[in-house]
């Protein structure tokens, strides 16, 4: 695998709802993964009914070395297990950690950890020409309009000028 991109469970989630996980699977085919325990996370989200269950398995699951492991024991207990898997994979492996819960996110800049979220998938999506910009705004507003505390409403700020 390349340099891996770790999906944690607040972007599983969000692309999940709305049903669009090709998203990833097109930026980033041969790296885009996650961990048991981020998985897991989802997993039981989708038991609960929360989000759909079948959206993710072709998704890679990556296994942590001993390590990664031990990496996992040393952060802070506030960030989940999946969070703490990601980080420390993408930390080891030098990886993009792909999240946007704000603990995580401040975590990742202590070990200078490269960072995207749902946002910044949107707006690569844009970019590369995987999704025109009305339909990025849309996915948005969807992912909104469930539940996604989006620090934006639009993407126009962020992709320029048309």
């Amino acid at each position: 695998m390349t340099q891996p991109i770790l999906l944690d469970n607040t972007v599983l989630t969000n692309l999940a709802l709305v049903r669009r996980n090709d998203l990833v699977m097109n930026l980033w085919p041969a790296s885009v993964c996650t961990t048991l325990a981020a998985l897991g996370e989802y997993r039981a989200g989708a038991a609960s009914g929360l989000v759909p269950s079948d959206t993710w398995d072709s998704l890679s699951v990556v296994s942590l070395t001993e390590e990664e492991l031990a990496f996992v024991q040393r952060l802070p207990p506030r960030l989940g297990a999946g969070e703490r898997e990601c980080l420390a994979v993408a930390v080891h492996r030098h990886g993009v950690l792909a999240s946007d819960d704000l603990d995580v996110r401040r975590s990742a800049q202590v070990y200078a950890v490269p960072m995207t979220g749902t946002i910044g998938i949107l707006v690569l999506c844009v970019r590369r020409g995987y999704l025109a910009r009305d339909q990025a705004n849309a996915l948005l507003s969807e992912m909104i309009a469930l539940g996604y505390r989006s620090p934006v409403t639009r993407l126009d700020p962020l992709l320029g000028k048309p």
